[in-house]
């Protein structure tokens, strides 16, 4: 039988008090996302445990680790309740004097307090620093609140009552039409209308439906969907399960990548508890629903996250894309309807189901409504998951959560929506960030990865990079994207190399419309618009490259010499010291030179060097 969703018990109301910033008393969390995990939060955490032990107010203190809030640079995190103080870069030995001077005294000890880079400010307070701050966090808000691994969390602070509402109060036409009326596109990065996916796959003729959540997260530089997994997984069970109901699918499943291990283990756990719980398998809740959700390991390759690519991993065969028509609302999973959504757009049904569709339409933009979450990463101050309307500038998203430049350099560009995506000069900052907006200036909302770069960023070389990986990635189906792909890649090398001729540039844009016009899949159609947006908004660094054999950015290696200007150098060594091919020689006190043809031109001794003594041309 199944058992009932338990929203009135007292001791979920008292738990979710304690989860909504108003605990009966202190707790302590801890980030316990994969990012923190690797600065050594696991480390801290049993640190925490042994300080609150020997103090002996281990019973008076809440002891929680969660999933990421966000703010990866400053791992790891930690944040005090109720007053939410939050530390950053925690060490195992800060925890016996965090318990004893914060928890127990309630004293801010300063050194751990983040500071804000441009005013020097030390913050306290964790909804004051500037990069939560200015986000608004709906998808996130619970991340860094509640244990993941704990189904009562999640139904502490109101989980699975959106599908008790969708089940007993609500109709499949009902609930398709509240998605309908929010304008929700699909965060994967096409941003096709969610309810019309929805509704044509209910349409279809044929049994069984299925659903699909795509966790296939390979952009470079991207990890929103890893992080909303592990921050909160029953969040997408829960939109899954709605959207089965909307459309009638009988199964479902998690096409998540193996290189995820944390994320995998959440997830997995998650569909156990939820079965346990009567949430999944057989008479969901008593309602007569009947829907199961199987976790699918992908092998790491970038295509299958295309769907039909998907699809077929799902059904055991290579990863390998096909034509479309048919789409999977007509032909999917083994020959039935089958719809497919991002882990994104999964975990916004419930808040649509829960709020309506007019509350979710008022946020972002007329055409790109809600908000999206972006990793943002690269040369800024603030790098990690952040949550924002549609609608926000890239100058306001780099610049003030991001924090500007994080080495005094100026910012160049920044990439959006990863190797399918394009580069976005700094003049151009003023766009709104949204899908009609990115696209027309040659890039792409993409799934969520946002990379900055600065000055020392060579624009040819960042295409070179991003081809590379289309190059490698591609399934080898079709001509344009196996061979197109592969010689664009050819013809950059030598650019790179100096090997450049005059026709190049205009034999990339020729081959890079013709690829996207004869691809297969996205994969293929895409994979030329880093190439082609760093021609329209970088030309001169290709001609530099190809007429003048320089790279103005100072970064292939064929192109550039560095050298030590005597009269800036005090013959401090510090270059020598750190030079791995020994190519720096000189006396202590004197200018120390650098021997080209030994010089492996690797950067270091201008990254080492305090006094701007080494330049490269």
């Amino acid at each position: 039988m199944a058992k009932p969703l338990p929203t009135e018990a007292q001791e979920l109301e008292k738990r979710r008090q304690e989860l909504q910033n108003q605990p009966s008393r202190p707790a302590i969390r801890i980030c316990g996302g994969t990012g923190c995990l690797a600065l050594g939060s696991d480390e801290v955490a049993a640190a925490f445990e042994t300080a609150l032990n020997e103090q002996g107010v281990e019973a008076n203190i809440e002891l929680k680790t969660t999933g990421c809030p966000g703010f990866c640079e400053q791992g790891p995190l930690l944040v005090i309740h109720p007053h939410r103080i939050l530390y950053t870069h925690v060490k195992p030995k800060d925890a016996a004097e965090i318990v004893a001077k914060t928890v127990v005294k309630g004293e801010i000890i300063e050194r751990l307090l983040y500071e804000d880079p441009r005013t020097g400010e030390r913050i306290a307070h964790e909804q004051e620093v500037p990069f939560y701050k200015l986000q608004k966090r709906i998808l996130l808000k619970d991340s860094g609140v509640i244990d993941p691994r704990k189904l009562e969390d999640y139904l502490a602070v109101g989980g699975y009552r959106a599908l008790h509402k969708a089940l007993f109060e609500m109709s499949p036409e009902d609930i398709i039409e509240e998605v309908k009326k929010s304008g929700l596109r699909g965060r994967g990065g096409a941003g096709f209308p969610t309810a019309v996916k929805w509704e044509l796959c209910r349409k279809s003729p044929g049994k069984p439906k299925y659903i699909i959540c795509n966790a296939d997260e390979g952009d470079p530089g991207a990890f929103q969907d890893r992080g909303l997994i592990e921050g909160n997984p029953h969040s997408i069970l829960e939109g899954m399960i709605i959207g089965a109901y909307a459309i009638g699918a009988e199964e479902g499943f998690v096409y998540i990548r193996n290189e995820y291990p944390l994320a995998v283990e959440l997830i997995s756990l998650a569909v156990k508890q939820a079965k346990e719980a009567g949430l999944l398998g057989k008479n969901i809740l008593g309602s007569g629903f009947d829907f199961d959700i199987t976790i699918q390991l992908g092998a790491g390759a970038f295509v299958c996250g295309e769907e039909t690519a998907l699809m077929a991993s799902i059904e055991g065969r290579p990863g390998e894309p096909h034509a479309r028509p048919p789409y999977p609302a007509e032909s999917g999973l083994w020959g039935k309807p089958t719809n497919i959504n991002n882990t994104k757009t999964w975990a916004w049904v419930p808040h649509i189901v829960k709020n309506g569709g007019d509350w979710f339409a008022q946020m972002g933009t007329e055409k790109s409504k809600g908000t999206t979450i972006f990793s943002v990463v690269g040369k800024i101050k603030n790098t990690g998951l952040v949550e924002v309307p549609m609608g926000i500038s890239l100058r306001s998203l780099i610049e003030d959560i991001g924090g500007g430049a994080s080495n005094g350099k100026k910012l160049k560009a920044v990439q959006t929506g990863g190797p399918s995506g394009g580069c976005i000069p700094e003049s151009l900052w003023h766009l709104p960030v949204d899908y009609d907006s990115l696209k027309e200036a040659g890039s792409m909302m993409g799934s969520g990865g946002m990379i900055v770069m600065d000055e020392r960023t060579c624009m040819v070389d960042m295409a070179r990079y991003f081809l590379n990986f289309s190059k490698f990635e591609s399934c080898g189906k079709c001509v344009a994207c196996r061979e197109g792909v592969r010689r664009m890649y050819e013809i950059l090398d030598y650019i790179t190399r100096g090997y450049g001729q005059e026709g190049d540039i205009e034999l990339l844009e020729e081959m890079g419309e013709a690829i996207k016009i004869g691809a297969l899949c996205g994969l293929g159609q895409t994979a030329p618009n880093p190439v082609l947006t760093t021609i329209r908004y970088f030309r001169e660094e290709y001609e530099a490259h190809i007429r003048e054999k320089k790279c103005p950015a100072g970064v292939c290696k064929s192109l550039i010499t560095y050298y030590i200007v005597a009269e800036n150098c005090p013959g401090c060594g510090l270059c020598a010291r750190y030079c791995a091919e020994h190519a720096i020689t000189g006396e202590k006190g004197k200018p120390y030179v650098i021997d080209p043809q030994i010089c492996g031109r690797c950067g270091v001794c201008m990254d080492v060097c305090n006094f701007n003594a080494v330049v490269v041309e």
